[in-house]
Parts: structure tokens; C-alpha cells; sequence
């Protein structure tokens, strides 16, 4: 490894600007002001700045860039950004999705716009492998970038050096220099300048011959609290993808149902639907609701379940009750870390279609009552002795394919077709129905049994948010830890002073991260109470 020799006889490594023993700056122009090194980690050199020659090196030093890590970041903004466009899957109002009712929802509501942000997988972006990348990459940028700076950073400020190189000290923004007064002593002059710096709260570090206070120290580690912040809020961001970490989830639930919560062990039963209208009383003003209502207030009563043998492949599930009560808007019911909102809620929606079975040729003589259930039908029904209904196919929402053959567009009960098959034992008859908007079609122009279409049972369905996020507490720590950071390095600068005789003469420097009028304040103070003709250079105005 190459190396740089400075005239005090150190060798510092490749990358260094200012001595490591002396502080004077290397194989600088010194006579021009604007070439003097920056000081933000004190001259001294950063491991990319090092080592160039590994692929490791290669990569360190990629990642070390802050230009990397800026256009990750643009990356990620726009990719955000993007992804807030249309609704996510998740929060698309479509209960118990399939892909193609998903797909179906973007092209219907948004055109070829929504056609296009499903395809491209923008519907789930923030779950995806390249997503998830993008922060494992920032991730990896931040820790790389903090690594090749805090560590010269921790050299430089672990010991810093008193007797500095003349050059040093000139090429500090505020500097001055004067003779030595013939009346007075350089220990004298130092005491006076360490008791008036003291005075303004710095700590000292002092030889025979030289003076070093400072003040602030700590406000140079805030971008790296910051980026430990960061670090720890994208590390939180990340565990969400692990499994058990974090559950959005949407569910339906029908009056009357129990349906399991996905991913968990847990199933969650609705006892019952209420909601509250707004009376016209009640408004502030008169609006044109054009036959609507708004919902004042609506709840579900629940029970949520707990599967003991959910850890038993295709095991009958074996439900226990672990919390009930209401579940209203902004008061979920909560049971250990999963969280249960009431988000949405349809009244009035078809849940089974009723039909009484009659005989035609005895009278229209009534059979039995045949209920048929939109959500989970029964697949054979036992209407009466010897009499029984089978289930031949089901269409929830009819609809006649290109090929000229039935299908279903969507999982929803919206056009329900329903082909029943009319099974009598007795007399070895059998016959086949079908149901459809309204109207029973036979297979025989004869028919011995036909239906008769009774009310219909309606339900309200219950729309629950079902949560769970273990790593929340962490994403809330890194943001704490960011704040701290952002307030170290806002609010706090790092001060230093030197005061050295060199050969008869009086030196005097100052530098600071920022606010050089306070600095410059507290320098001309010492100045004044330390009685020295001395005219401060202030090369912060240049």
C-alpha cells in the first residue's frame, strides 16, 4: 500500500490530507485559501479512499458513495410514489378476492390504467422482491457510508492534537497571530486564554506551549445516530416480511359465519351486525343525500376463536374461545398482539335462496323446503323421506364464456345460477332443474317436481382489518433515534480553539462545523479578556 510521508517524519496512508501527527496539511498549495483540506473527519483518510484493489474494495467504495445512496433513495421515492396511484390489494373493497376478481377490480374501476398498474405488479409493490432490495441496498448503504467515515472520525477526535502545524492553524477560517508580549509569560498567557474559555464551557486540553479547547464534541456524531435511526427503522420495515412479524389482512364475515383469519391460528365468528344512520335532525345542514344515508355509527359482535390444532396438518379444527365483545370504528378488539378493526360492512346482501319443491302432477302438492346457501352450499339436500336435491353446479355470478360455455365472473353471489338435480327413491324418478335470475328452467316438458321461490334470507357482512405488527415497536425506536440525531446536529456545534507560541509569537485559530459568527464571538471575548493586540482573519466572509 502506498503511503505519504509528511516532513515531520509520519507516514500516513493513501487518502490522508492532514498529517496524523502534525496536522499539516499534504502536497497542498498552501498559499491558495480555497485548497486547504476539509475538516470533516480532521484530514483524515477514509477506507475507500484506501484501498481500491478487491473486488471487496470495488464494492465498499460503491456503497460508500453518498451519490449511490441518493439515487437509491430518488429510486425508492419514485417507486412510493407510484405504488400510491391506485389502491393496493389489500385495500381494494372486493370481499374474499381471487386474482381474477383483483384484476377485474383495476381494469373496471381504473381502465387500461388500473389494467396496466396490475400487470406490472404495482398492486402489491411494497411486498416485492425488487422492492424489498431497493432497502436491503439503502440498508447496506447506510451502514457501508457510516462505517467509511465514523471510523476516521473516532481516530481524529480520540486524540486530537495540541501542538499543531503553523500551516494548520493558518489555514483555519478565523485565525490570528501577534507577537509574544515581552511582560508576560506563555504560561501566563495560556491560564488567561483556558480561564476565559472556560468561563464559556470548554474543556481544555493544554501543554507548556500550546492550548486546545473545545466544546460540542458530540454534535459530530449526530449524522450517525441518524443513520443508526435509519438503519433501525428500515431493519424494522424488513422484519415485516418475515412471517409472524406482520398481518394486514381483510375479512368478510357473514352474520351467523366463523371463517379463519389467513396466516393465523385464529377464526373470528360474527354474532351479529348493527349500524346507526344519521337523522336529518341531526345534520348541521341539509344535504341532497339523493335517497342515501350516512352511517352514524356500526359494530360487530364477534367471537374470536383459537384453533388448537392449527399446527396439525389436516387436523379438524378445534375451536376455543379467547375473546369476545363488540368490535366498533377506532376500538378493535384486541387479544394479545393481533388487532381486529371494523373497516367496511355490506346490509342487505343475498345469503341463501329459498324455494319450497312441489308436485305438479299431485295438486302442486308442497314436497319441502329447499334452502340453498350462496356462500357454501350443501352438495345433496334431504328434502323429505325418500326425497333428496343435489347440487350439480353453481355459478355465483353467471355469465356465458366466448367459448358458449357458463362461467363465473366473479365469486360473488351477484347472478347466482344454480343446476339441482331432483332425486325421488320412491317412485325412481329423476329430474334435472335449473335456477336462473328469477325464472326455474326443466329438462323435461312434463316435469313431475317443479320449484316454488320463497324470500330470499339477506345478510349483512361484516369487513374486519385484521392486524398484527411485532415490528412496530422497532420502527418507532429508529425513529426516536433518528430524531435524536437530527436534534445532536441541529441544535449543537462543534467548537474548537487553539491558542500556541510558536518561536516568539502568539497563534490563534478557530474552526466549527457551523455558526462561524458564535465562534467568531466567543474567540474575539477571549481576545479582549486576555488583553492581546491581535486582529482576528476572518476568511468565512470570503
Amino acid at each position: 500500500m502506498d503511503q505519504r510521508k509528511c516532513e515531520c517524519g509520519h507516514t500516513n496512508p493513501v487518502g490522508t490530507l492532514l498529517c496524523e501527527s502534525c496536522g499539516k496539511p499534504l502536497e497542498l498549495d498552501l498559499t491558495d485559501k480555497a485548497a486547504f483540506p476539509d475538516m470533516r473527519y480532521e484530514g483524515m483518510a477514509r477506507r475507500s479512499q484506501t484501498y481500491t484493489t478487491t473486488i471487496v474494495d470495488r464494492i465498499w467504495n460503491t456503497f460508500s458513495s453518498v451519490k449511490v445512496a441518493i439515487w437509491i433513495i430518488v429510486v425508492i421515492l419514485v417507486a412510493s410514489g407510484v405504488g400510491t396511484i391506485f389502491p393496493q390489494q389489500q385495500y381494494i373493497p372486493v370481499p374474499v378476492p381471487t386474482e381474477l376478481d383483483v384484476e377485474r377490480f383495476y381494469t373496471d374501476t381504473y381502465g387500461i390504467l388500473g389494467t396496466i398498474f396490475y400487470q406490472l405488479g404495482f398492486h402489491n409493490m411494497y411486498s416485492s422482491w425488487w422492492f424489498v432490495l431497493l432497502l436491503v441496498l439503502l440498508g447496506a448503504s447506510l451502514i457501508i457510508c457510516s462505517l467509511d467515515r465514523v471510523i476516521p472520525l473516532y481516530k481524529a477526535l480520540n486524540k486530537p492534537r495540541l501542538n499543531q502545524h503553523k500551516s494548520f492553524l493558518k489555514g483555519q477560517k478565523l485565525y490570528a497571530e501577534t507577537k509574544q508580549p515581552m511582560d508576560r509569560s506563555a504560561e501566563e498567557i495560556l491560564a488567561q486564554s483556558a480561564e476565559a474559555l472556560k468561563k464559556k464551557g470548554y474543556y481544555l486540553f493544554q501543554t507548556d506551549r500550546a492550548l486546545l479547547a473545545e466544546k460540542g464534541r458530540f454534535s459530530r456524531w449526530g449524522p450517525y445516530v441518524n443513520h443508526i435511526g435509519l438503519i433501525l427503522f428500515l431493519i424494522g420495515v424488513l422484519m415485516r416480511s418475515l412471517p409472524g412479524f406482520h398481518l394486514d389482512e381483510y375479512v368478510w364475515v357473514r352474520e351467523g359465519e366463523t371463517v379463519p383469519i389467513p396466516e393465523t391460528p385464529y377464526y373470528v365468528k360474527n354474532l351479529g351486525f348493527k349500524v346507526e344512520y344519521y337523522s336529518e335532525d341531526e345534520m348541521v345542514q341539509k344535504l341532497d343525500l339523493k335517497g342515501g344515508v350516512i352511517a352514524k355509527s356500526y359494530q360487530t359482535d364477534a367471537i374470536l376463536y383459537l384453533n388448537r390444532n392449527a399446527d396439525t396438518p389436516g387436523a379438524k379444527p378445534d375451536l376455543v374461545e379467547v375473546q369476545s365483545g363488540p368490535i366498533i370504528v377506532n376500538h378493535p378488539m384486541k387479544y394479545e398482539d393481533i388487532y381486529l378493526y371494523q373497516s367496511g360492512y355490506q346490509e342487505m346482501k343475498l345469503g341463501a335462496l329459498n324455494f319450497t319443491l312441489i308436485d305438479l302432477k299431485n295438486g302442486d302438492k308442497e314436497v319441502g323446503p329447499i334452502k340453498l346457501d350462496l356462500y357454501n352450499p350443501q352438495e345433496e339436500i334431504q328434502v323429505a323421506d325418500g326425497m333428496k336435491v343435489r347440487i350439480l353446479d353453481y355459478f355465483p355470478d353467471f355469465a356465458m364464456g366466448k367459448d358458449g360455455k357458463p362461467i363465473t365472473q366473479t365469486n360473488l353471489p351477484k347472478n347466482p345460477m344454480f343446476a339441482l338435480e331432483v332425486l325421488d327413491e320412491r317412485d325412481a324418478i329423476n329430474e334435472k332443474l335449473v335456477y336462473l335470475q328469477g325464472s326455474i328452467l326443466t329438462q323435461k316438458d312434463n316435469p313431475r317436481y317443479g320449484l316454488k321461490i320463497e324470500m330470499p334470507d339477506l345478510v349483512d357482512i361484516s369487513g374486519l382489518n385484521v392486524r398484527t405488527d411485532k415490528a412496530l415497536p422497532l420502527i418507532f425506536f429508529g425513529s426516536f433515534v433518528f430524531m435524536i440525531g437530527v436534534s445532536m446536529g441541529f441544535f449543537w456545534q462543534h467548537r474548537r480553539i487553539w491558542v500556541q507560541l510558536q518561536e516568539g509569537n502568539v497563534l490563534i485559530a478557530g474552526h466549527t462545523n457551523k455558526n462561524w459568527f458564535g465562534l467568531r464571538k466567543e474567540v474575539q471575548g477571549m481576545v479582549e479578556q486576555t488583553n492581546l493586540s491581535v486582529t482576528l482573519e476572518d476568511k468565512t466572509k470570503a
